[in-house]
C-alpha cells in the first residue's frame, strides 16, 4: 500500500510543469508594453487585445506605453522581465529595423524574445503635396531623377518604417532624395500639408484622412497588395516600381524562456481575438490587415526583415546612430 502511494506521489511530483502553468495562467495582472506613444497602430492593436483578453480571462490586462530610444527602451524592459507570461511586448516593425539604424541594440530580437504572433500589417502610404507635379509613381521617379538631391521627404525619425520605406524606394528607383526626420509622423504630415517637404510615406492610419479630404495626393501603398480600406489606391509595385514592398507590422512577443504552454495559450487566445470578424473589420477600417500567424512564421519573418533592412541600409550608405 505504502509502495503504491509512493508511486502515485512520485508521479505527481514529476508531472510536466506545463500542466501546472496551464492551470494557473493567468492568475494576476498581465501587462502589454507598447514601446511607442498612445494612439498609434501598435497601441490600438494592444488595447483591442487587452480588452478582449481581460473579458475572456476575468483578469486585468493593461497596456503600458514606454517610449524612447527608437522603441528600444520599452523592448528592453520586456527582455529583462520575468519569463512568465505576465509582461509582453507589442512591437512595431522597428524591432527588425533597429539593428540597421543603431550601432548598439541592447537585445537580440531572435535570441531574447519568444514570438507569439504577428498581429497585423499596416501599409505605408506614399503621398505628395498638391504642388508636386507627379501624379503617379512613374512620374515621381522621373521628377526625382531630374532633380537629384533637391527633393525633401519627411520621416517619423531615423530608422523608422517611413524612413526605410523611402530609402528602399530611392535605392530601387535609382534616385537621390533628402530625408527630413521628425520625432513622429504627426509633425512630418503637418509640414507636408504646408508644402515644406515634397512627400512622405507614413502609415495608412496617419495619411489616408488627408488624401480623402483632398489635401494630399496619394501615389501608392507600400505593401505588395492594395489596402482593403483604400482599394482605389494602387501599390507602388504595380504603378511604377516592380518588386517594391515595405510595410509597418505589429506583433506580440514574450521574454525568451517563457513556458511553452503559456505561449501556446497566448497564441491561441490572441489569434482568436484578432480573427474575430468585428476586430478584423475594426482594424481594416484603420488600414490594418490581420495576420494572426504562427509563432514559427513570426520568427521567420523577423529574421527575414532584419536581413532585408541591414542590406538596404548598407546599400543606401546609411550610417547607424
Amino acid at each position: 500500500m505504502r509502495r503504491g502511494i509512493a508511486i502515485i506521489a512520485g508521479a505527481l511530483l514529476t508531472m510536466p510543469l506545463a500542466t501546472a502553468h496551464a492551470q494557473a495562467y493567468p492568475n494576476k495582472v498581465v501587462r502589454i508594453v507598447v514601446p511607442t506613444s498612445a494612439g498609434g497602430g501598435g497601441d490600438l492593436i494592444a488595447r483591442l487585445i487587452a480588452k478582449a483578453l481581460g473579458e475572456r480571462w476575468g483578469r486585468q490586462v493593461v497596456v503600458d506605453n514606454r517610449t524612447g530610444a527608437g522603441t528600444m527602451l520599452g523592448s528592453e524592459l520586456v527582455v529583462r522581465a520575468a519569463p512568465d507570461g505576465y509582461t509582453l511586448l507589442m512591437t512595431p516593425s522597428t524591432l527588425a529595423i533597429n539593428p540597421a539604424a543603431y550601432k548598439k541594440v541592447p537585445y537580440d530580437a531572435l535570441r531574447d524574445f519568444a514570438p507569439i504572433t504577428q498581429a497585423a500589417v499596416v501599409p505605408n502610404l506614399m503621398m505628395v503635396h498638391p504642388s508636386v507635379p507627379a501624379k503617379n509613381v512613374r512620374e515621381m521617379i522621373v521628377l526625382a531623377k531630374s532633380k537629384p538631391g533637391q527633393l525633401f521627404y519627411a520621416s517619423s525619425g531615423h530608422g523608422t518604417s517611413p524612413h526605410l520605406s523611402m530609402e528602399l524606394f530611392s535605392l530601387m528607383a535609382g534616385i537621390k532624395m533628402i530625408q527630413v526626420p521628425y520625432k513622429s509622423s504627426g509633425p512630418g504630415v503637418i509640414d507636408l500639408l504646408a508644402g515644406q517637404v515634397a512627400l512622405m510615406a507614413p502609415s495608412m492610419i496617419s495619411g489616408i484622412p488627408h488624401v480623402r479630404a483632398g489635401r494630399l495626393r496619394a501615389l501608392g501603398v507600400t505593401t505588395a497588395q492594395r489596402s482593403p480600406s483604400a482599394p482605389d489606391i494602387p501599390t507602388i509595385a504595380e504603378s511604377g516600381l516592380p518588386g517594391y514592398e515595405s510595410a509597418q507590422w505589429y506583433g506580440l512577443l514574450a521574454p525568451a524562456g517563457t513556458p511553452r504552454d503559456v505561449l501556446d495559450k497566448l497564441h491561441r487566445d490572441v489569434t482568436s481575438v484578432l480573427l474575430a470578424p468585428e476586430h478584423r473589420e475594426l482594424l481594416g477600417s484603420e488600414g490594418g490587415i490581420v495576420v494572426a500567424g504562427s509563432p514559427e512564421a513570426f520568427a521567420t519573418m523577423i529574421k527575414t526583415e532584419t536581413a532585408k533592412w541591414l542590406r538596404v541600409a548598407k546599400e543606401a550608405g546609411l550610417t547607424p546612430e
